[in-house]
């Protein structure tokens, strides 16, 4: 969770106390919103949470591509599949 006080700073901060910065991400694992000029700007954030956000929206894109098919009527039952597969495996 983003401790506000904490977790965003100004540009001019993060170029002053690089060490810190790096340090409170790290360790935390809580990103850091970066402000110019009173704007958020960018967000810094550790390498495994990054891939932890980055491998959850692909599980989400798969699993609307699934639910896409199943509404379509683009799905096989077990059985049918069963079949699919036995098929394959007797012209082996």
């Amino acid at each position: 969770m983003i401790n506000l006080k904490e977790n965003i700073k100004p540009l001019s901060y993060i170029v002053s106390h690089p060490d810190e910065v790096l340090s409170q991400v790290t360790d935390t694992g809580s990103p850091m919103i970066v402000t110019q000029e009173g704007e958020a700007k960018i967000v810094l954030l550790d390498v495994q949470q990054y891939q932890n956000m980055v491998d959850t929206i692909n599980l989400l894109k798969l699993l609307s591509l699934g639910e896409d098919d199943i509404r379509n009527g683009r799905f096989s039952t077990t059985e049918e599949l069963d079949k699919k597969v036995a098929a394959v495996l007797e012209s082996q």
